[in-house]
Order: structure tokens, then sequence, then C-alpha cells
């Protein structure tokens, strides 16, 4: 699927002349990012430079500046004789993300725990709060994934580490698509919102061990069990192909066999 077949209703005004050239391939490498993670760019999807710069009205040069940047942050790849894909997370490499994710983020909950205050816990809830209303609508999934990280992000935002929460997003925007598959066809909705209202209680109350130790366990589980989904998914994508294949074969088969004689 190429760039040129996804409809949107964005506004052109902010690829209008007049501004700066970085801040225009900041603001396509938003919009092409934002298309990723919400699954309109799904993964193997090329994205081609000229249909780009022509949507957006922008030249060639801040295109490439965007898929620069997004190739930085593992959301695309450049591909030879294909140029930028979406990028394809194998079992594995969402595994070792997961991994990474419950390596840092309880230090950065660790940090930010003490310093937290009534606002901030009252702006967490409130984003729980939507969050569990839209997880209940399956028309919305487009947002589980920004929910999910809005609420992580203000109990580490006390934590006065820009440059750990700059690497925690880019994780983050390489996952937060198969997140949304796994809470999806996983129904995992429960037992997420189970154990945010959780920690959340945990942080107010300073117990920073139980809480760090929850969301370790919190974000293990779901790499764990969208490992599972995704290996599940393919080995049957594999399947498929295969008899696909063999269809294929049987068919050309029958096609060249001579005709009998009349």
């Amino acid at each position: 699927m190429s760039l040129s077949h996804i409809h949107h209703s964005e506004p052109h005004s902010v690829f209008e002349s007049g501004i700066p050239r970085q801040s225009l391939a900041s603001a396509v490498a938003e919009r092409l990012r934002e298309r990723i993670i919400r699954g309109l760019l799904p993964e193997g999807a090329q994205l081609r430079q000229d249909a780009i710069a022509k949507e957006f009205r922008v030249s060639r040069i801040p295109v490439r500046e965007a898929l620069r940047q997004l190739e930085a942050e593992g959301l695309i790849s450049i591909v030879q004789h294909r140029g930028a894909v979406v990028t394809a997370l194998s079992p594995d490499d969402v595994e070792e993300l997961f991994t990474i994710r419950a390596l840092l983020e309880p230090e950065l909950l660790k940090l930010s725990i003490p310093h937290l205050t009534e606002k901030d816990f009252a702006q967490a809830d409130k984003i729980l709060r939507t969050y569990i209303r839209e997880l209940k609508r399956a028309d919305h999934v487009g947002a589980w994934g920004q929910l999910n990280w809005q609420f992580h992000s203000v109990l580490y935002s006390r934590a006065n580490r820009p440059y750990f929460m700059s690497v925690l997003r880019n994780i983050n925007n390489n996952g937060e698509r198969y997140t949304r598959l796994q809470l999806f066809l996983t129904r995992g909705m429960e037992r997420a919102n189970i154990e945010h209202r959780k920690l959340l209680d945990l942080s107010r109350q300073g117990d920073v061990p139980s809480a760090c130790e929850l969301l370790r366990q919190h974000i293990l589980h779901a790499g764990r069990s969208l490992k599972e989904l995704l290996q599940q998914r393919r080995k049957a994508q594999t399947k498929l192909d295969r008899r696909e294949v063999e269809r294929n074969f049987r068919g050309s088969r029958l096609n060249t066999n001579p005709r009998s004689p009349s």
C-alpha cells in the first residue's frame, strides 16, 4: 500500500510556504508518524517521496528529511529498489522492545514518584478514565496507544530525565501499533485497566518498590502475550501462503496438460 492510497481530511495550511524547512520536515514526519502508529500505513507499506510531496504541497527536500527522521526512530526502513517502507517487527523484535521498556520505565518511575504532585495524579486519573472509556470502543482503537503513553508519561514526568523520555517515546512509537493489536485481539483491556489503576494508587501512596515491580511485570506480560500473538498470526499466514502456492502449482499443471483427443 502506498501513501497515495491513504485518504485523510487534514488541512494543508501548516505546509504552506514561509515555514522554515526544518519545521516543514518535522511537520511531515509528525503526520507520517501518526499514520504509522494508528495503522493507516501498515507494516510493509511503501512511502513514495513524490506522492508525499504532492499531497502535502512541499518539495522533496523536507520529505527526505522527514523520512530520515522516521528511519532514525525505527518506524521505517530504506530498502534497496523499494525506497522507504514501514518497518515490520518480528516476534523477537517485539520481545526485545518490551524488555528494554521493562528495564527503563521502572527506573524513571522510581525517580519520579517522590516528586509527583496531586495535580499530576489528578491528570493521570483523568487520562486513565478517558483511556478506560475509549477501550470499550473498537472504532477508537487509534487512540489507545496515545492514551496509554500519556498516562505513563505523566507518572514519569517528575523524573527530570528528558533524554530518557525521548528514548522511551521512540520505543513506544515502534511498539504502539503492536500494543493496540495485542489489546484488541487478546481482549487484554480488563487486565490493563486493573493494573493501570493499581499503578496509579501505588504511586499516589508513595510505595515506590511495589509500583516499580508492578510496572515491570505489567510491561513484560504485555510483551509476552504480544510475541505469542504475532507468532500465531504469522504461522497462520505462512500456512495460507503455502496453500496458495500449492493451488497455483496445481492450476499451472492442469493448464499445461495436453488436451485429450476428441
